[in-house]
């Protein structure tokens, strides 16, 4: 039993669970340089991973026990914590910009930052969401930020400036959930607690590519036994993550074939044929037979070659369809004779531009124990676990979130929202969710009234009142009552601005405000009427003749006659801003239409006046004067003598229509003559009935039993009364 306690200790332990073997590291990080103090090889006794994923929980997990012990053994320390990567064939990156604006004069903070990555991320997940069509559960595993923009210009860091437009694109990487499990089960088989999850491309990307490189459009494949990782890098920052499922296990099975042995034995023979020119092995018929590497190299040369160009083409596919500069290759299943001649030639680069990385690439890592340490391309994604756990310190944990066990992936800053996007949670049932919007139009342009906001989520961690930023820790209980929805939206006639405004017309000669009127679906409607969805409504730019006579208070009757703008009209009739509008009454329309017309009296004496005046002598005349002025008439002839010549009479146009019309008026046959149409008041022309003494009394007019409109036109042998009342 080992004595010392790895948490004392302070050391790392990291394990490179791969398909054909577990290695395991431990080691701590002293002034940027890595000490290695032991390592640990521990072949699978059977195929228990293919292509990178655990097949058989248990029987990893055992060999996981082996390879800790054997630590453990060498380090006298008891190791509880491990650091571990993931591979897999399923492997989904997004990648996405998200960006916030901050009001003037605030500073940007460490908090704004993790902030606006948190969103980066959110946004990215539910991208994910939206692309995903398989029904496996994923999981967010990592995220890598690409750049980081103030104002449209990229900057290194965005912490003290002063904010503006903030922005950050960003890589989020995703595994089915079977993936991680079985990894972190293995683990706990094992006796080990699982301290840091990062990918395999980004463990070896921490050994094989330095920060230094990484403005350089390089690409970096980790061909292990059951997965070819990619990573790609350019502009100091890792661009892109890619995954393919073939790898040094198909090579295997290719000489398992040819070579007539089982698995474990084909995998011997590639590894030593890769030291020797020659290799002996006894087939499953238990003969002895020898093969060169040579011959091994021919006959795996087709897989090797399909090997170098889906990696090829992942690469391009990953690096905008277009080739990198240069192709790092690392893990003993890029070893194999061949392959980085062949990726050299399917990306059309320089074959010394795609190289094995090994001991060069260790510079900064120190082993101390040297026993039986081969520093080569197996020992780099090994390390790079070891390594992240400084870089990233990033594990999953558990929270309970409305009562189900949930699994994040902890970047130390986990706060309730992350665990809400982890639990499926909907993101609109965390914010005040605004009612129903109402959708109508006004004069043909659509209109939309909001709803109201409600209220926010209800929101307790540990007991305690919380709410989205609250930061969490493992087995943190998170209870979230979804937010509400507020009223939907309303409005009214009245409420519609256009409703609001007034316009004049002139009644009767008096200048009046008159109000809008509205109809909704072709329907006359108040202003108190509450709008519904889809609901047409016309603000009228005019009034009916009828909505004026309400407004004045003006008692319509079957005697009033409407006259809009000097023309007849009715109760329909439009009245316009400024338009002119009279009621009046039959009786006044007669008065009005005889108004110039002199009385009987008035007659007389006018009649009386012209007699005297024709009798005066010149002088009297000019005394008298006629209007104040005479005219050539009123002088004497030659003679000293008036008298006036007739003036000559106009030529009468006459009219081929006109005809006389004869008529029954109060018992009594007249007839009318010099007119085409005769109207009813035409009447009054030929009878004796003076308009201009009413005396209190009011007319009465009968037209063939009926009240007549006194423009309304009249016939042969109509029968007409006329007398006051």
């Amino acid at each position: 039993m080992a004595s010392l306690e790895q948490k004392d200790q302070k050391v790392v332990y990291g394990l490179d669970i791969g398909t054909r073997s577990v290695v395991g590291t431990v080691g701590y990080m002293n002034d940027g340089q890595f000490n290695v103090i032991a390592q640990a090889v521990e072949t699978h006794e059977t195929r228990a991973m293919l292509d990178g994923q655990i097949h058989d929980i248990g029987k990893v997990g055992a060999t996981i026990r082996k390879v800790t012990d054997k630590l453990e053994q060498q380090t006298d320390i008891h190791l509880t914590d491990v650091c571990i990567a993931a591979a897999g064939r399923v492997l989904r990156t997004v990648r996405t910009n998200y960006e916030y604006e901050y009001p003037d004069g605030h500073t940007i903070t460490d908090e704004d930052i993790y902030n606006l990555d948190s969103g980066a991320v959110e946004k990215a997940y539910s991208e994910f969401l939206t692309q995903n069509t398989s029904e496996l559960k994923f999981y967010l595993v990592g995220y890598s930020v690409m750049h980081y923009y103030l104002d449209g210009y990229q900057i290194a860091n965005l912490e003290g400036h002063k904010a503006g437009k903030v922005s950050v694109e960003l890589i989020a990487t995703f595994l089915p959930d079977d993936c991680v499990d079985g990894l972190y089960k293995a683990c706990e088989r094992a006796n080990l607690s699982v301290a840091n999850l990062t990918l395999e491309p980004i463990a070896a990307m921490m050994v094989a590519i330095p920060d230094r490189f990484r403005m350089l459009n390089l690409a970096l494949v980790d061909v292990g036994a059951g997965t070819s990782d990619i990573c790609i890098t350019d502009d100091g920052t890792i661009t892109a993550y890619g995954m393919l499922p073939i790898a040094g296990d198909d090579i295997t099975e290719i000489i398992a074939q040819h070579c007539l042995v089982d698995f474990n034995a084909a995998d011997e023979i590639k590894i030593q044929a890769s030291h020797n020119d020659k290799v002996e092995y006894t087939d499953i018929m238990g003969l002895k037979k020898s093969i060169t590497a040579k011959e091994i190299a021919r006959i795996i040369k087709p897989k090797v070659d399909e090997m170098a160009q889906k990696a090829t083409d992942e690469i391009k596919k990953l690096n905008g369809d277009k080739a990198v500069s240069a192709v790092f290759v690392v893990g003993g299943g890029g070893c194999v004779p061949g392959y980085t001649k062949a990726i050299a030639k399917d990306m059309d680069i320089p074959e010394e531009r795609v190289a094995l990385r090994g001991e060069e690439v260790m510079k900064s890592i120190t082993f101390l124990n040297n026993d039986g340490i081969e520093r080569d391309s197996l020992l780099v994604t090994p390390l790079g676990i070891c390594i992240s756990y400084y870089e990233e310190a990033n594990n999953f944990i558990f929270v309970s979130f409305n009562g189900t066990q949930t699994k994040i992936y902890d970047n130390g800053k986990l706060q309730i929202v992350d665990a809400a996007m982890q639990a499926a949670f909907p993101n609109e049932d965390l914010f005040p969710k605004r009612g129903q919007e109402l959708k109508y139009t006004v004069n043909g342009k659509e209109r939309t009234s909001r709803g109201e906001p409600g209220e926010a989520a209800v929101i307790r961690l540990n007991g305690q009142p919380a709410d989205i930023h609250s930061k969490i820790h493992a087995n943190d209980i998170i209870e979230v009552t979804p937010s509400t929805a507020g009223a939907p939206g309303k409005a009214s006639i009245e409420s519609i601005p256009e409703f609001k405004t007034k316009f004049n017309v002139n009644v009767n000669g008096k200048n009046v405000e008159a109000s809008r009127y509205a109809t909704v679906n072709g329907q006359a409607q108040t202003g108190y009427y509450d709008i519904h969805a889809g609901d047409e409504v016309r603000i009228l730019d005019y009034n009916t003749a009828a909505q004026i006579a309400e407004l004045m208070d003006i008692q319509i009757t079957e005697d009033t006659v409407i006259i809009v703008n000097n023309e007849r009209g009715d109760l329909n009739t439009p009245v316009y801003e400024n338009f002119k509008i009279e009621f009046k009454s039959q009786e006044e329309m007669i008065m009005d239409y005889y108004k110039d017309f002199p009385s009987a009296d008035e007659m007389a004496i006018r009649e009386a006046n012209e007699e005297s005046y024709e009798n005066m002598d010149y002088e009297a005349r000019l005394k008298a004067g006629k209007d104040g002025q005479l005219s050539f008439e009123d002088l004497p002839d030659d003679d000293g003598t008036y008298e006036k010549s007739e003036p000559e009479e106009p030529e009468v146009v006459k009219n081929i229509l006109a005809h006389d019309l004869h008529l029954i008026v109060n018992n009594e046959a007249i007839t009318l003559h010099g007119k085409a149409d005769y109207i009813f008041v035409d009447i009054f022309d030929a009878i004796d009935f003076d308009l201009s003494k009413p005396n209190g009394r009011a007319i009465v007019t009968i037209l063939n039993g009926a009240t007549p409109d006194y423009m309304q036109p009249i016939h042969e042998g109509d029968k007409i009364e006329v007398y006051w009342k």
